[in-house]
């Protein structure tokens, strides 16, 4: 029988869920106590008030479905509320800059989250093992503590980014946040202290005894909806109380004769089918990898796709989507007839990067099931209720402040994101799962670690490994191990390349491997963060 896996970005959390796996539990359960414990050690990235997107694969039980947990709009929001406050756009089109940041930080960046209540489903439709159980692990090290690593340390300290708000001035932002993450002189924690969380201990315990209707509907609930009223929030009591996750089956797209599953809108997934349309077209083996001519082809295929998400993709029960056209092979044989021609696509930017806190993890069982799942506070709102120890998402910064667009704001809308998911099959054969943190940036790792794996045959720690490149605006992202005379004869060409300081950077994909009798083989991005896979 093959060995069970699990990969994903907190070491403490690949324990937790190997820990399930040991004890006889399910990819799912596995997956549900890593996501618990992420939510503690990696506090920013992710949480119960967060949102994300979930792909479960479990053969023996006939069932494969992608479980939506986006963050919606408030029933308070209006699509004009915030029209006359834009100030620009990032660059790398994740979000709106807005004067006085009131979609990016405080209460009224606040959407109505939905982890909470898709772990909880989660749980009990696929899960083996108790609710209570799969928290326990979360709930002792928020109450004993756990250490700052260095991944974490590194995000919660990293430089400014144009137009957003500081990670440290987002931990800062509540009194809770300053007690929590500070010492006494007013400095972060740094690497290697120990960090206790009373308030998400005795929240998650409470969830763990009453279930997400804890979160939703009872006393937390009340808690929850006094905060917001008391500081000016768009999110209520009856945004929690109404707030439904979606199920659906998967998307399906086709590469060089696989096939994969991934997300609908409003995410990611569309965007992964496209771009690999028209990849399709073109020898990228012949080129080489991370040649010029790659680069290039691989950057005009994730510009199309970009222009395309921003112009026509949203939440499918808002705004009619041209998902046809956009997954058609003959939509990718025009486009990429265009690029062999030459031709440039065009992002269109309002103006004045961002950080991205999302987290992913992938877990495989002993039974063929199968669970990738990207979960996130998107950019986090800062705000922490008072006892209660976890901090909101900062959803309502991606929704378009202009009226009329595809990303709009309105209530009860799901935000777009890139989170995408996704499962390789060689006929009815799983032969890779994987997914990404990493705002805008997560279709574009989860493409390049496809191509590296199916065009080139390498395995997935080597595809993750292999340096990355982005282009979401006019300029292609290269990280720093893409050598300066590969990107002089791409800047020859016309093209602006803008060079990361870091050697492992666009996104951070996590990713297990299988060969023809189902033996996995994992895939961490160690250097982005502290990345980790352990077989069971």
């Amino acid at each position: 029988m093959p060995k069970a896996m699990i990969t994903s970005l907190q070491p403490d959390a690949v324990e937790a869920g190997a820990e399930v796996l040991r004890a006889g539990g399910n990819a799912v359960d596995a997956a549900l106590a890593c996501a618990f414990v992420q939510t503690v050690v990696d506090p920013v990235m992710c949480g119960v008030a967060g949102f994300g997107a979930m792909q479960v694969y479990m053969p023996g039980r006939g069932v494969h479905e992608i479980v939506d947990f986006h963050g919606r709009v408030p029933a308070a929001a209006t699509p004009d509320m915030w029209r006359d406050l834009i100030l620009g756009e990032t660059e790398d089109g994740f979000g709106f800059v807005l004067k006085d940041a009131v979609n990016d930080l405080g209460y009224r960046s606040i959407a109505t989250p939905g982890t909470c209540k898709a772990l909880a489903e989660a749980s009990e439709r696929y899960g083996a093992m108790a609710w209570g159980d799969l928290i326990e692990p979360a709930v002792r090290f928020a109450s004993d503590g756990y250490v700052v690593r260095p991944g974490v340390h590194g995000y919660w300290t990293a430089p400014d980014t144009p137009g957003r708000v500081r990670v440290r001035d987002r931990l800062a932002f509540s009194p809770e946040g300053r007690a929590v993450y500070f010492d006494g002189d007013g400095d972060l924690h740094g690497i290697g202290r120990t960090i206790r969380n009373p308030g998400m201990a005795s929240s998650l315990a409470r969830i763990a005894e009453g279930g997400a209707d804890v979160f939703y509907t009872g006393d937390m609930a009340a808690r929850i909806d006094a905060d917001m009223k008391a500081h000016g929030g768009l999110l209520s009591a009856r945004d929690l109380r109404d707030y439904e996750t979606e199920t659906n089956g998967p998307l399906w797209g086709g590469y060089r004769g696989l096939r994969f599953s991934t997300n609908r809108p409003p995410g990611g997934g569309i965007m992964l089918i496209e771009m690999l349309n028209i990849l399709e077209n073109f020898d990228l083996a012949g080129m080489g990898h991370n040649t010029p001519a790659y680069i290039r082809t691989v950057a005009e295929a994730m510009k199309i796709a970009t222009a395309d998400k921003d112009n026509h993709v949203g939440d499918p029960r808002f705004h009619d989507a041209p998902l046809d056209r956009l997954t058609g092979k003959a939509y990718a044989k025009d486009r990429a007839e265009a690029i062999a021609r030459g031709e440039k696509a065009r992002v269109e930017r309002l103006g004045p990067a961002e950080p991205r806190g999302t987290t992913h993890l992938v877990t495989a069982d002993r039974e063929g099931a199968i669970v990738t799942m990207t979960h996130t506070l998107g950019m986090m709102s800062g705000v922490i209720t008072e006892g209660l120890g976890f901090m909101y998402n900062g959803a309502m910064a991606v929704f378009d402040p202009r009226p009329g667009r595809a990303g709009s704001i309105a209530p009860g809308k799901a935000r777009f994101s890139s989170l995408c998911p996704t499962i390789v099959f060689d006929g009815d054969r799983p032969v890779l799962a994987l997914g990404a943190p990493g705002g805008t940036q997560i279709a574009m790792g989860v493409l390049q670690v496809m191509l590296n794996a199916i065009d080139f045959g390498m395995t997935p720690q080597e595809a993750i490994l292999a340096p990355r490149f982005s282009a979401t605006s006019d300029a292609i992202a290269v990280t720093a191990r893409i050598p300066r005379y590969l990107c002089a004869e791409l800047e020859a060409e016309g093209y602006r390349v803008a060079r990361s300081p870091f050697s492992y950077d666009i996104a951070s994909v996590h990713a297990i491997g299988f060969d023809a009798d189902g033996n996995p083989s994992g895939g961490a991005d160690i250097p982005y963060g502290d990345g980790m896979a352990l077989a069971v």
